[in-house]
């Protein structure tokens, strides 16, 4: 791919269900020049993310039809205005789904990668980015598991579902419990990743699965799904359980909203706690995080956990297949530049 042009992707057209490719468009554009307090930077590898399909619908804070997406990206900074930035190094930003961005350190989440020796770029948009500090707030802040705990985790062969099983595993949970959509990704969950159970939510009601994969309960449930997952999860809770609610990607593409689960007043009945997850009011715990899990990347207790598909033209692609499924760990894009 030319280093002298920039590619982005538009998004075009307003999602009904699920999206599909013409709702996008790639563009070209001459690569910018860096204005006064800005840096330029070739943009490695993107993330794609469940939480674009909501912003897809536009409305406050959505996207706009017909400018760049924006999304989590790793990149190298090639000429700088900036005071705080030098050409080489290596950034963390925002202004993703595109080849080229301009960034100002500070400015929208951009700040220097601390650049941990024998840490793979890769961890920096799974582990130690926005999904793993979405599990790890999850875990320590929202449900503050405690050693002993047991814990479910839906979705979990996907990036926050695999980061939460490495965490709560590192935090001394006593058995970790997954849902994933595939019998492919249950072998995974337990032959490689190390939870102690887990079940293809399409092989029957997802309450009864997890009953028999946990027939004395769980402590906690890290929500990824919603619906029939949230349903399940409340039967099985203890007493003074607690469900972090990170996303409801069963939701994200539906033509209405779903009817709450059946039995909600067991939040009541079992005093139950209920919490949503946004990883943006978390981002003070990032060093906490990296000083908490490099030392295991190092040792490769711990891995990036990520489905990486190469070129910058299959960004879109990437994000359809993140939706339907097709990844497992955290589904990123390497641009090729």
């Amino acid at each position: 791919m030319s280093t002298d042009t920039a590619h982005a992707v538009h998004q075009i057209a307003r999602p009904t269900g699920f999206p599909v490719a013409s709702d996008f468009a790639y563009t070209s554009s001459p690569v910018p020049e860096p204005a006064p307090g800005t840096a330029l930077v070739e943009n490695l590898l993107l993330s794609v993310d469940p939480y674009h399909r909501g912003l897809m619908d536009g409305g406050e804070g959505g996207f706009e039809l017909n400018a760049p997406l924006e999304g989590r990206t790793v990149g190298r900074v090639t000429a700088s205005r900036d005071p705080g930035l030098e050409e080489g190094d290596l950034v963390f930003h925002r202004a993703g789904w595109r080849t080229h961005s301009l960034v100002t350190l500070g400015v929208d989440g951009t700040r220097k990668l601390r650049g941990h020796a024998g840490v793979p770029l890769e961890a920096y948009l799974s582990v130690l980015g926005g999904t793993g500090l979405t599990a790890y707030a999850a875990l320590t802040r929202t449900a503050a598991l405690r050693e002993g705990e047991d814990l479910f985790v839906s979705a979990a062969a996907g990036g926050v579902g695999t980061a939460t099983g490495h965490i709560a595993r590192l935090l001394g949970a006593r058995r970790i419990i997954g849902s994933a959509g595939s019998a492919a990704k249950v072998a995974h969950l337990t032959g490689s990743l190390g939870f102690d159970a887990a079940f293809d939510y399409h092989d029957g009601p997802v309450g009864e699965q997890l009953a028999q994969a946990a027939p004395d309960g769980i402590d906690v449930y890290v929500d990824n799904v919603g619906g029939d997952h949230l349903e399940g999860a409340i039967d099985s809770l203890r007493e003074y359980g607690r469900i972090a609610w990170v996303g409801a990607i069963s939701m994200y593409n539906a033509d209405r909203s779903p009817a709450a689960p059946r039995n909600l007043f067991e939040v009541v009945h079992k005093s139950l706690r209920l919490e949503g997850v946004l990883v943006r009011n978390h981002t003070n715990l990032q060093d906490e995080l990296e000083d908490f899990l490099v030392p295991h990347l190092r040792s490769g207790r711990v891995g990036t956990d990520t489905t990486v598909v190469q070129g910058f033209d299959r960004t879109v692609e990437a994000f359809l297949g993140m939706l339907h499924g097709e990844n497992t760990g955290k589904m990123l894009v390497r641009t090729g530049i």
